[in-house]
């Protein structure tokens, strides 16, 4: 079986010690066929805390100037390209809340050293990331408001279209229901999510499938079969699959799983990314 990790973090992420050298040794043992870097870097906190109000800050958790992780993953994996020439290393990005910043999305998605980038939602106008959030003190009304602006803001971001594939949706149910064991219903954002889907169909652009959520016993990945199977059908070619490992040891986790996801809901091909060009290999 072709196995691709176009996923993953390193010690240039703020959440990750993962050494980057171990990492890409640890990829060649698998025998990946593609291998890709994406630091987080936050739009809405890219600059020192000097830069940030008071309210804004308080959203930030005490991490700011995503500017210099930026820099440092990305030179790093650049000059590490040279030095592991004979193997499918891709220099990429986790872009987070780029609806936030559209200024500092412009400026990530124009360097011209990265060959990948995920756009991905990890937190929405005036909200905490949805890590930080005590759903055990809300209603299931003001989860269900909290989730229609989170796919409104997917759509706000699929609309803008300047990235290569939409990162781990429904990432907004991640920790409710793992720590918290709320379930919601997302059928009633089917057609929202749809047309987010129908818009990177159009565009060319894709979605991952992100395993991360059958380790961490959530019982399926993000998304599900249904909506990868939903953007199979409206048109969608471009699917990438993504560990999200932040340790050594998770680097390539429940790949095969996800592979088998997606012949399920009818692809043929997954994708890697050279210079923001879409490769397909054959699964």
């Amino acid at each position: 079986m072709i196995l691709i990790d176009c996923h993953t973090h390193t010690q240039y992420s703020m959440d990750s010690d993962a050494d980057i050298v171990q990492m890409i040794e640890r990829a060649k043992a698998l025998n990946l066929s593609a291998y890709a870097i994406t630091d987080h870097c936050e739009c809405n906190f890219w600059y020192p805390e000097e830069h940030y109000s008071t309210e804004e800050a308080v959203f930030a958790h005490d991490y700011f100037n995503y500017q210099k992780d930026f820099e440092n993953s990305v030179s790093a994996v650049t000059s590490l390209k040279e030095k592991y020439a004979d193997f499918n290393l891709i220099c990429g990005v986790e872009m987070g809340q780029a609806m936030l910043d559209i200024e500092v999305a412009e400026k990530i998605a124009n360097d011209k050293r990265l060959d990948f980038i995920i756009a991905s939602v990890h937190q929405i106008k005036n909200e905490q990331d949805f890590y930080y959030i005590d759903y055990n003190n809300m209603t299931m009304d003001e989860i269900y408001n909290l989730l229609e602006r989170y796919f409104v803001e997917v759509y706000e971001l699929c609309k803008w279209g300047k990235f290569d594939v939409l990162g781990h949706l429904t990432y907004c149910i991640r920790y409710m229901k793992m720590r918290n064991g709320i379930n919601p219903d997302l059928s009633r954002f089917d057609e929202i999510i749809a047309e987010s889907f129908r818009e990177l169909a159009q565009k060319g652009k894709g979605i991952e499938i992100n395993t991360s959520g059958i380790r961490q016993k959530c019982s399926h990945s993000f998304p599900s079969l249904k909506y990868v199977q939903l953007f199979h059908d409206v048109g969608g070619e471009v699917l990438s699959i993504g560990s999200d490992a932040h340790t050594v040891e998770d680097l390539g986790a429940n790949v095969s799983e996800c592979i088998e996801i997606a012949k399920t809901a009818g692809f043929k091909n997954v994708c890697c990314f050279r210079n923001r060009r879409p490769h397909f290999i054959s699964i």
